[in-house]
């Protein structure tokens, strides 16, 4: 039976356990950031063994468990460009008794930046725009020096928007807050959760060490459309729309941010995995699963 340690087990993460479980017996631990959160996953299929640590503060206590695997989805920080929790984690792992084999990295899309709606391949360097894009990017570098360093082999995926059940934007949209006309929308790119989880066992098995992966359904639309078609199939008014010279007073700084990249993510080395079949390759085919 293989080990495995998932650190930052949320949304994504507890269900890749499962998966892991029903698939191939894996033995999973979870890494969480609070109590509270280890409370609630101690009832989570697949799930066998909880513990929590706060990588805000200092160094960590915690004595992480001996696995093969590594399944790394902790967020950054929420502000600068250094990926702080991923450091200190990393200074958790050297006292584990043995490293895992292989670490699996979830990263972002956005370090590419604002590619003006090219078609971007994993082949492209990457150069952030927004600080939320650096932090992911200092996580890869951080990882990738740490693991040549041990020997652990690694694989990076950068993930585009993550959407899937209790994952859509209804609040947004039943709050009416706006959006600008599709002519003035950027390209998008998204990836229903479920097919990620696909994606993250799939590379953890058969990916080549140093491997990274752009991981998204290969179907790029504009943001504003994406918000219709939510809002079409949950039955909800769709956004109203405003000139893009007013999005600077009417929208949050984060959108904003997304506002200014436009990029179509190149999937084809994703589906090259063995084993990786998407089961909603279209937006219509993963919303009907998600509502």
């Amino acid at each position: 039976m293989t080990s495995v340690l998932i650190a930052g087990c949320g949304y994504t993460g507890q269900r890749l356990a499962q998966r892991l479980r029903q698939e191939g017996g894996a033995s999973c631990h979870a890494l969480v950031s609070s109590e509270a959160s280890a409370v609630r996953l101690q009832t989570c299929p697949g799930i066998d063994g909880v513990m929590h640590a706060d990588l805000d503060v200092g160094t960590p206590s915690v004595a992480l468990p001996t696995v093969e695997q590594l399944y790394y989805f902790v967020p950054p920080p929420p502000t600068g460009r250094r990926d702080g929790r991923l450091a200190r984690f990393l200074r958790l792992l050297d006292k584990a008794d043995t490293l895992p084999r292989r670490i699996l990295l979830i990263s972002t899309s956005g370090v590419y930046g604002d590619c003006r709606g090219e078609w971007v391949d994993e082949a492209r360097e990457p150069a952030p725009v927004a600080d939320r894009a650096w932090r992911r990017l200092d996580a890869e570098r951080v990882l990738g020096r740490w693991a040549a360093e041990r020997g652990v082999a690694t694989v990076i995926l950068r993930v585009a928007g993550i959407y899937g059940p209790g994952r859509l934007p209804l609040a947004r949209l039943e709050k009416r807050v706006p959006m600008v006309a599709e002519a003035d929308a950027p390209w998008t790119n998204r990836i229903h959760v479920d097919d990620l989880v696909t994606v993250c066992a799939a590379a953890m098995r058969h990916a080549p060490a140093g491997a990274i992966y752009n991981v998204s359904d290969g179907h790029p639309g504009n943001m504003t459309d994406y918000f219709n078609r939510v809002a079409d199939a949950a039955g909800l008014p769709r956004p109203p729309v405003i000139p893009l010279e007013a999005a600077a007073r009417q929208l949050s700084a984060g959108m904003l941010s997304y506002l200014r990249e436009s990029r179509r993510l190149d999937n084809r080395r994703m589906l090259s995995l063995p084993g990786v079949e998407l089961r909603y390759p279209t937006l219509e085919a993963g919303l009907a699963a998600s509502l």
